[in-house]
């Protein structure tokens, strides 16, 4: 099985493109910029199924069959879409039935994207149908490198509450549970809940108050699987009709989205690819940019990735649309190869003239190729060309992160101790002490194999198995270190809270136990005895075998322990109960890592390295100082030969193969 886009020379380095937009006398000028700009795989495709499909069964291939002759005649490889992300008008005016609907009822109409509902037979039956056509069609032409299937599933429509996907639901939970268990699983003696039939559960649409919180989950999971299921058809129909052509579709592994579990979804894919924007008026969306590289590489399972879509400059969907500086797009470019992406490719080519990404960077901007951007897009275009031999090499990381989607769905819901809590911002905060203490990070799923780690930070894991928490128990058992955050351990995978005392399924592990959550105030905060303070969580805990390493000074629980290290078999368990403070939070994590013998070497800069034949040692400065680190090797960049000292000037990227 091909699980890369078929002959691609090095590292890939394109864009979205979409010539449906343009005239056809712009496609040769495309190409002819295309390759001035090291372009070498772009794909196509992915929102012209208007174009492609005219009406039911009438396809039209003579236009995107030119624009591919001229792409591979230009040496440039094609991810291939199957165009089915954006249904055309022609196919919701007939079966307006398969239009989404809300939870409070109101049924979605066409007129921008995504504009289907998960369960609708009709789409999914002209969805493959557009995918078989495409299939036969372009089996053999020689630019088909990849196929890309549909386009960042459930980025508008994250859950649909029609009719079908009722009957749908009903049909997923027959096949995992009998009634009575469901309504065990769903504590539904609760309110009066209880199911007789399966004809009485019905999506968690708009209630008079709070929605079952075991029922929402669940409707989560089904969501997350229907939508999976779209994309399986697609790809099985592809794979019929072309073995040997690998097949992908762009996550959206960022701060933006947490609809899909993507664990589910690495599975299903030949290679994994991912889209990543930055939050623009963040100072710190550069080491956001690298925890989503980090956790893509987790789900690619540390095999090579292809970023899908980037931006060259300013998006069209935030508040504040904030360009990018000079170099900016370079050092996010450099960023994500560093962290194991074999391939950069952005949203889009050329800039729209119109349409509501009509704002939305690109490589060839509105105002040309005289440009801050093309001339930069140029630079690293060329750049990449001179780091073929990365292709393929991995990075290796001795701490890991566990990362759950289903438990950021669990805490998103209402109803649960404090509506303050943000479960991909808790998750940061500590990758951010992580990444400013110099330490690669791995990103691992509940369940997964913790033996190759010399600590794992378990954040917020708070619907757990009862096998998923033997995993961690097992790994500190047997010599690992692990710091484990409050809200971990406190609701089993029904969202039913384990008794006896939080945090649950890790009392025994962490050697503690909580009586009560004392979540703070807006604007209250609470001082501990190491200098930290918290200003979102307390808890009332209580140490039965751990060690005390901090405890509150002041707010509603003075003198009761927050921080706690415990010795468990041969390994080492911190529980962190309250959120640290940014100073706080990189003591606690650097003391951890020290017990656990990882070596912090904060560097002031990001450092990556990959490894292949030789080793590769990425150095980006996104501050506006130079800085100098201990290293030897050769500037493949530059050409220079670097022997024991490098300085890496400001706003710079460095790429060093090392000396060993």
């Amino acid at each position: 099985m091909t699980t890369w886009p078929t002959d691609m020379p090095g590292l890939g380095w394109g864009a979205d493109y979409n010539p449906e937009q343009w005239p056809e006398h712009v496609w040769a000028e495309d190409v002819e910029l295309m390759r001035g700009a090291g372009v070498n795989l772009v794909s196509v495709g992915i929102f012209s199924w208007a174009k492609i499909e005219v009406s039911k069964g009438e396809y039209r291939f003579d236009w995107l069959d030119r624009v591919l002759d001229l792409l591979h005649a230009g040496g440039i490889r094609v991810d291939l879409a199957t165009a089915t992300a954006a249904p055309p008008p022609w196919l919701t005016t007939e079966y307006p039935e398969m239009l989404p609907v809300r939870a409070d009822g109101v049924r979605l109409s066409h007129g921008s994207r995504q504009a289907y509902c998960p369960s609708s037979p009709i789409y999914r039956d002209r969805a493959t149908a557009l995918a078989a056509e495409m299939a036969s069609h372009y089996r053999d032409h020689p630019a088909l490198a990849a196929w890309h299937v549909g386009n960042e599933y459930a980025c508008h429509v994250r859950r649909c509450y029609c009719d079908t996907c009722a009957a749908s639901f009903r049909d997923w939970l027959s096949s995992r549970y009998t009634l009575d268990q469901l309504n065990d699983a769903w504590s539904t003696a609760f309110w009066s809940q209880g199911y007789t039939d399966w004809s009485q559960i019905l999506p968690p649409r708009v209630t008079p108050t709070f929605s079952n919180p075991g029922h929402v989950l669940d409707y989560d999971r089904f969501q997350n699987d229907a939508i999976l299921e779209l994309y399986k058809a697609e790809r099985d129909v592809l794979k019929m009709i072309t073995p040997d052509v690998p097949v992908t579709t762009n996550f959206m592994v960022n701060w933006t989205f947490g609809a899909l579990d993507y664990w589910k979804w690495a599975r299903e894919v030949d290679f994994v690819s991912n889209d990543h924007y930055t939050e623009s008026q963040s100072p710190d969306r550069h080491v956001e940019l690298a925890m989503s590289a980090d956790l893509v590489r987790g789900l690619a399972g540390g095999k090579p990735w292809l970023l899908m879509e980037h931006s060259t400059s300013a998006v069209n969907w935030q508040p504040r649309n904030i360009a990018k500086l000079p170099g900016e797009m370079r050092r996010h470019s450099f960023q994500h190869i560093a962290r194991g992406a074999d391939g950069a490719l952005f949203f889009q080519w050329r800039q729209s003239r119109g349409g509501s990404e009509r704002y939305h960077s690109a490589m060839v901007p509105h105002a040309g190729t005289d440009t801050k951007v093309y001339r930069e897009v140029c630079q690293v275009g060329a750049e990449l060309g001179q780091l073929p031999d990365v292709a393929g090499s991995t990075v290796d990381a001795s701490v890991a992160v566990l990362f759950d989607w289903q438990s950021q769905w669990a805490l998103g819901q209402s109803a649960n101790p404090t509506a303050d809590f943000d479960y991909f911002k808790h998750v940061f905060g500590y990758y951010q002490a992580l990444w400013e203490a110099g330490v690669t990070v791995d990103f691992v799923a509940p369940g997964a194999n913790l033996s190759a780690y010399s600590m794992v930070v378990v954040p917020a894991f708070h619907a757990v198995s009862d096998a998923h928490a033997a995993v961690v128990a097992d790994y500190v058992a047997g010599g690992g270190h692990v710091v484990v955050t409050y809200l971990s351990g406190v609701a089993d995978e029904h969202l039913r809270v384990r008794l006896g005392g939080y945090p649950g399924a890790f009392r025994d592990v962490l050697g503690v136990w909580s009586e009560e959550f004392f979540p703070l105030r807006q604007g209250e905060a609470a001082s501990l005895t190491d200098g930290s303070t918290a200003s979102l969580w307390t808890e009332h805990l209580h140490v039965r075998t751990a060690d005390i390493v901090a405890s509150y000074v002041d707010g509603p629980l003075p003198g009761v322990p927050a921080v706690t290290r415990n010795a468990f078999g041969n390994g080492v368990a911190w529980y962190v109960a309250c959120d640290l403070d940014g100073s706080g939070l990189r003591r606690t994590v650097e003391n951890a890592l020290s017990g656990a013998g990882v070596t912090v070497s904060p560097a002031g800069i990001e450092l990556v390295r990959r490894k292949g034949d030789v080793s590769w040692l990425f150095a980006v400065n996104h501050t506006d100082t130079d800085a100098q680190i201990e290293a030897s090797g050769v500037d493949v960049l530059s050409g220079a030969q670097v022997s024991g000292r490098l300085t890496v000037r400001a706003g710079d990227v460095v790429v060093l193969r090392e000396e060993v």
